[in-house]
């Protein structure tokens, strides 16, 4: 019958002590195999960081805890005048001014044969250090 008197049941075995710690050690094996993981993308990140900066180095880019710092390739000054003057003097060589006559330079400067404007000769170092006997 539902109401009548139900039989007690046997109490449980007594649970041993590797029962009661498999849970914990269930926990200790994923811990160390997430820090096993979480170590090895840290040496791949560290890695990857330290040959990105190398690179960057070999291209003057310093990264410091200030900031990047950003170097300049030097230019000898010589090696900049010469590139400024052959810039100046290949914008004068192209330029021309048709309808253009000064009254203090160039009155005498055109080409009797052509009618053209005759161009600048450009300035070269080594003909300056010759002397001229």
């Amino acid at each position: 019958m539902a109401w009548g008197k139900s039989v007690p049941k046997a109490p449980p075995p007594p649970t041993s002590a590797l029962m009661k710690t498999l849970p914990l050690l269930i926990l200790f094996v994923v811990l160390a195999g997430a820090a096993f993981v979480g170590y090895h993308i840290y040496l791949s990140v560290q890695q990857i960081g330290n040959a990105a900066s190398d690179k960057m180095q070999s291209k003057n880019v310093v990264f410091t805890k200030d900031g990047v710092k950003v170097g300049v390739k030097q230019m000898k000054n010589e090696n900049y005048v010469d590139a400024t003057q052959s810039f100046m003097v290949k914008a004068w060589n192209l330029s021309t001014w048709p309808a253009y006559k000064s009254k203090l330079w160039n009155t005498g400067a055109t080409d009797s044969v052509s009618g053209k404007v005759q161009s600048r000769k450009p300035y070269s170092r080594t003909s300056s250090m010759q002397s001229t006997k």
